[in-house]
């Protein structure tokens, strides 16, 4: 059984429509986050503290939004991947360029406690709205910057997208198999990387602010999440000279681990980082005299066998289907994982003892599945309010909310700042 205190969703609970005028729960609530940035890091980021409570206005242009709304497949024209990304945010309209525009942004930042933009380094300068027009118009502001490759050095002005830091960062020349090329991902992962790193500075910089009383501006390249979480390899390169090869699925650090197919055309991925596991390992699959062998008492000497070891449980799960494969290594207590895919990962028991799923009402499509929040607190819960809105749906309302009346909102429309 789940415990309930533990629930991401107590709260309202993450399907329970709330308007999107309605006041926040979370830990972050009263929090105010401008998410002036596009595509994923960026907003991704801003979407993390809405989940738990943070009240986050989704600034874009009037007539270029968020090319995240076009990206992937979309249902009757509107597109899916926005819903998840634009989750628990207003959606505002306001050119940054047009010189009202500007005016109306340094209002709603000196009420905000966040800004977030991913621009080109010297964009919002450009525009009258850098750092220190914003800190002059609250010094309390933390502002991140979310770029390809930050705010300085001889890369700064080149465009910056994760693929490039996926590629830069080293993650793709040891990505795929030893014959073949370097390997990209087929999601956005280093933006993904990037916008949880971001989430957190936000959180380290809001905390110094409570000592200080000063905002700060965070300087987030998206090159350096990415090496962050490839490991120790500056250290070996720096010590040693190596330089991690691909593997494919195997690792160069321990063994058996890989991905293998069962006897009725499934996958099963094998990890035994532990030696302890390893030992399970080769007893289930009827090899027990090799965990006698000296080189077996580590995982590099295990990783230098991987083809013995690997030959070894390959040939055991392929003789067996998933579901025996499954049960043979939970009773041997081995470390297995089926390899799903998105079907799979929906019907799971154990993600939907998690909530890791959940439904959202939306206005425009109906009840959608989605990723529930990132993590469960006991006492102070995240929750989905809405799903992402429509393109400028609540520019009236923030507006209104910041003290603009109706016919100078009108005149910001006509003038082309809205």
């Amino acid at each position: 059984m789940t415990d309930p205190s533990l629930s991401a969703t107590t709260g309202p609970a993450a399907g329970e429509r709330t308007a999107p005028g309605s006041p926040s729960s979370g830990p972050l609530a009263g929090l105010r986050v401008l998410d002036l940035a596009t595509l994923f890091a960026g907003p991704l980021a801003a979407t993390l503290l809405g989940d738990y409570g943070a009240e986050v206005v989704k600034v874009e242009h009037p007539h270029r939004p968020d090319p995240s709304r076009g990206h992937g497949p979309a249902k009757d024209g509107i597109g899916l991947w926005w819903k998840l990304l634009g989750r628990n945010k207003k959606t505002l309209t306001l050119d940054l360029s047009h010189p009202d525009g500007r005016d109306v942004l340094l209002r709603l930042a000196a009420g905000a406690d966040v800004v977030i933009e991913n621009f080109r380094p010297g964009t919002l300068e450009r525009w009258g709205l850098g750092w220190d027009e914003l800190s002059a118009a609250n010094p309390r502001l933390v502002l991140a910057r979310v770029t390809g490759f930050g705010q300085f050095g001889p890369y700064a002005r080149r465009p910056g997208f994760g693929t490039l830091a996926e590629a830069m960062s080293g993650f793709a020349a040891i990505t795929g198999e030893p014959d073949g090329p370097p390997t990209l991902p087929p999601f956005g992962l280093a933006d993904a990387i990037a916008a949880m790193a971001t989430s957190y500075a936000v959180m380290a910089a809001l905390h110094g602010r409570a000592a200080t009383g000063r905002g700060q501006v965070i300087d987030l390249a998206l090159i350096e999440p990415m090496l962050t979480v490839l490991g120790p390899q500056p250290l070996w390169y720096d010590q040693l000279g190596h330089i991690q090869p691909r593997t494919g699925n195997r690792s160069a650090n321990v063994a058996p681990r890989n991905t293998y197919r069962t006897a009725d055309g499934s996958w099963v991925a094998v990890s035994a980082s532990a030696e302890s596991v390893a030992e399970r390992v080769m007893r289930l699959v009827g090899r027990p005299e090799v965990i006698d062998e000296p080189w077996f008492a580590t995982g590099a000497g295990r990783a230098r066998h991987a083809d013995e070891l690997d030959t070894a449980v390959a040939g055991w799960i392929a003789r067996h289907d998933r579901a025996e494969v499954m049960a043979a290594f939970e009773k041997a207590e081995a470390a297995v994982a089926p390899i799903y895919d998105i079907r799979e990962v929906m019907a799971d028991p154990q993600y939907q003892a998690l909530g890791s799923i959940t439904e959202v009402p939306d206005d425009e499509l109906g009840t959608l599945r989605m990723q529930n929040v990132l993590f469960r607190l006991s006492e102070t819960p995240g929750a989905i309010r809405w799903a992402g809105r429509p393109h400028g749906a609540d520019t009236d309302e923030v507006l209104a909310a910041l003290g603009l009346t109706g016919p100078e909102i009108d005149g910001l429309r006509a003038a082309g700042a809205l």
